[in-house]
């Protein structure tokens, strides 16, 4: 049973999303962010309501478009900011920058920068939880590209065959890159290869929060009773290009403003509480207010935090 205090921190949570890659992408414009990054705006939904069915002691893995699943598992606005600038108050010290953001304290495994490498990473801790009877699932994040990866249907024959807490979910965004989900995948939907391998499949609107916290819940208890992994595809789309340099070519101006103004996960979420009587137009844009402040104090945090020091340059290298 979800709260309506846990409802509406869901709500401020996925505009601190959105706010915080917002930011991200004006700072990469200005050439103040280095390296690349991916960004989830239009996709808060998905991360926020996954995450918000799990125990503390639950595990994630993301992906290099993982800054929601970072901040729906409890990291800090200010110390992700400041890992991208490159400071030293960063999660990673500055070293991993966007793509390799980790958490391990707050279960959060990690983002990876290589397309499926967080899938066997997933199956891997949920035999550790299998094995040391620890009780935890592990929610695998993935997009539609990496669904086509060897890793993901080598983890997922594994994870079927041991019955693993696992969890995967694939973030089916409608593009890998710029080719288009319906070129590069022959079945209807990528849930259906769930069957292969003799688990359940559930496809779902990753744009729908409350969708998404009822299929993933059903099958974080089903992994947790120890009946073993789900495949979920979270049905969503990337409002921004695939990373700085996408031109978007691929695709229409009408597609995105289809997807931007009628399946808008944060509208249609505070159309659901103001209807329900949960918050009032007023609160929800105060609500609002307050996550772009919490950005703006995190692009403060990133501005004023220091540069690492050269001595720790070789520390957390292994081989």
């Amino acid at each position: 049973m979800v709260t309506e205090k846990k409802l509406v921190e869901l709500f401020r949570q996925m505009w601190v999303i959105r706010f915080f890659d917002e930011k991200v992408d004006e700072f990469f414009a200005k050439g103040m962010i280095h390296g690349t990054t991916h960004l989830c705006v239009g996709q808060e939904a998905s991360a926020a309501g996954a995450i918000a069915v799990l125990e503390d002691r639950d595990k994630i893995t993301s992906t290099h478009r993982g800054h929601g699943h970072c901040i729906a598992k409890g990291a800090e606005a200010n110390r992700m900011m400041a890992e991208l600038f490159g400071r030293v108050t960063g999660y990673c010290r500055g070293k991993g920058g966007s793509m390799h953001i980790a958490d391990v304290e707050k279960g959060n495994l990690g983002a990876n920068g290589i397309v499926g490498g967080g899938i066997p990473i997933a199956v891997g801790s949920a035999l550790t939880s299998q094995m040391k009877q620890l009780g935890y699932v592990t929610l695998c994040f993935f997009g539609d590209g990496a669904s086509n990866e060897g890793s993901f249907h080598e983890a997922m024959n594994m994870a079927a065959i041991w019955n693993l807490p696992v969890v995967f979910i694939c973030e089916n965004n409608q593009y890998g890159m710029s080719g288009s989900v319906k070129e590069m995948v022959k079945v209807a939907n990528i849930a259906d290869r769930a069957t292969a391998y003799g688990i359940p499949g559930a496809v779902v609107d990753g744009n729908d929060i409350f969708a998404m916290m009822n299929v993933t819940h059903e099958a974080v208890e089903r992994a947790r009773r120890g009946e073993g992994p789900t495949l979920i595809e979270a049905k969503t789309y990337r409002w921004k290009g695939h990373s700085k340099s996408d031109a978007k070519k691929y695709r229409t101006r009408e597609e995105e403003m289809d997807w931007r103004n009628n399946r808008d996960p944060i509208e249609r979420m505070k159309r659901v509480l103001i209807s329900e009587g949960i918050f009032s137009e007023q609160d929800a844009a105060r609500i609002e207010a307050e996550a772009r402040a919490e950005i703006e104090d995190a692009v403060k945090f990133a501005e004023e935090s220091p540069m690492p020091p050269i001595e720790i340059l070789e520390e957390d290298v292994y081989a």
